[in-house]
């Protein structure tokens, strides 16, 4: 079984990003992020409604870093340490050599090329670093810019699951994409 250790936090860098740790400097961002409905409409999450709310959830990032049973990066371009959005490792499966990836970022930065660029990075992280077997990630079927990257990123589509998740009253389908390490 594989263990992870975030300790210390590995900084990562693209062509024009930095991936880096999330902090509480970063509550503008966070709250920006989570509480606008737009960024929030296919992630079945309650929206942050002030910034003790976001502290609250830069906290359950940062506890989730420290005790290696997740990791979350804030996407910043080099040179500017504005968080644009966030990127990482949710419900990781250590058992199975397995992680979801997971991502949002600030309307204002759609079609740049960022999550592209930010999870093809993550997927080396992910077979090289964490020495994962295969990652995934679900998304709404309704998200069709997020299908359009996962695609790109060479995410094959596993499954559509109707109606697996109950959400503010309501059913709520899931598309399952992975990756498979290559060989």
């Amino acid at each position: 079984m594989l263990e992870f250790n975030f300790n210390p936090f590995p900084v990562i860098e693209t062509e024009r990003l930095l991936l880096r740790r999330i902090t509480n400097d970063d509550v503008n961002e966070v709250f920006e992020l989570r509480s606008n409905p737009e960024t929030m409409k296919y992630i079945p999450r309650p929206l942050v409604k002030n910034n003790e709310d976001a502290l609250e959830h830069i906290a359950m990032i940062e506890e989730k870093i420290v005790t290696n049973v997740g990791i979350n990066w804030g996407i910043t371009l080099k040179g500017n340490s504005k968080l644009l959005g966030i990127i990482g490792y949710y419900r990781m499966q250590p058992q199975n050599y397995r992680a979801e990836i997971g991502y949002i970022l600030l309307p204002e930065f759609h079609g740049k090329g960022i999550i592209p660029e930010a999870v093809n990075r993550l997927i080396t992280y992910g077979f090289e670093d964490l020495k994962l077997h295969s990652i995934e990630a679900v998304i709404d079927p309704e998200n069709y810019a997020s299908e359009k990257v996962l695609q790109k990123c060479g995410f094959v589509k596993e499954a559509h699951l109707k109606e697996s998740e109950f959400y503010e009253g309501r059913f709520l389908d899931n598309v399952i994409y992975s990756l498979l390490e290559p060989k």
